[in-house]
């Protein structure tokens, strides 16, 4: 048991390390860094590429947070070791080995660990988000929001504390990400979405 958590954990951040963004932009022959905003997420490709491309980052980069954690609670029914197994995922996202740990926001792989542990809230979270975007045209403004709106939910709702507790750290990271983006907010200066 101690050995396949140990496992589920490494891989955690390992396979939220994988650059699905990044690859794919390769596949085109192109290095996604040096376009659009440089980050290798859903929402650069999505500028750069175009939806079809966007989205299947998006979908590969969420599925990174659900697979790992859905495995971690079939090995175990600790609430800590279950989101620590998806904050890893999140953290390996946002701080790729394989790229100097210079990754994405989070935001998509995050979502794929609401999809493991609160299919619920996830619904909540990706229709809000969808909402925020579609009114804004600004993905961060979405991407941050939802994550300040799930936070709450788990409070509110009374979800088991560890979750509730990692969701809020998670939180305070996707903001902290997005820093850059909440600056070209307040100068007007963020791409919108079309």
């Amino acid at each position: 048991m101690m050995v396949n958590l140990i496992i589920i954990l490494v891989g955690a951040y390992f396979l939220g390390s994988i650059p699905f963004g990044l690859l794919i932009a390769k596949l085109k022959g192109i290095d996604i860094r040096q376009h659009g905003s440089g980050n290798i997420g859903a929402t650069n490709v999505y500028r750069t590429l175009g939806p079809t491309l966007g989205v299947l980052v998006f979908c590969l980069d969420l599925g990174k947070g659900t697979l790992i954690t859905y495995v971690a609670a079939q090995i175990t029914t600790n609430h800590w070791l279950i989101i620590l197994t998806g904050a890893l995922a999140i953290i390996g996202h946002t701080f790729p080995i394989f790229l100097k740990f210079k990754g994405g926001k989070g935001a998509a792989t995050a979502l794929g660990v609401l999809l493991a542990i609160a299919p619920d809230i996830c619904l909540g979270a990706a229709l809000a988000a969808f909402i925020i975007i579609y009114i804004t045209r600004y993905v961060s403004v979405g991407s941050i929001s939802t994550a300040i709106l799930t936070s709450l939910a788990f409070y509110l709702l009374h979800r088991p504390l560890p979750y509730t507790i990692t969701i809020t750290i998670i939180t305070i990271l996707i903001i902290v990400k997005h820093l850059p983006n909440i600056k070209r907010l307040l100068n007007k200066t963020e791409n919108k979405i079309r």
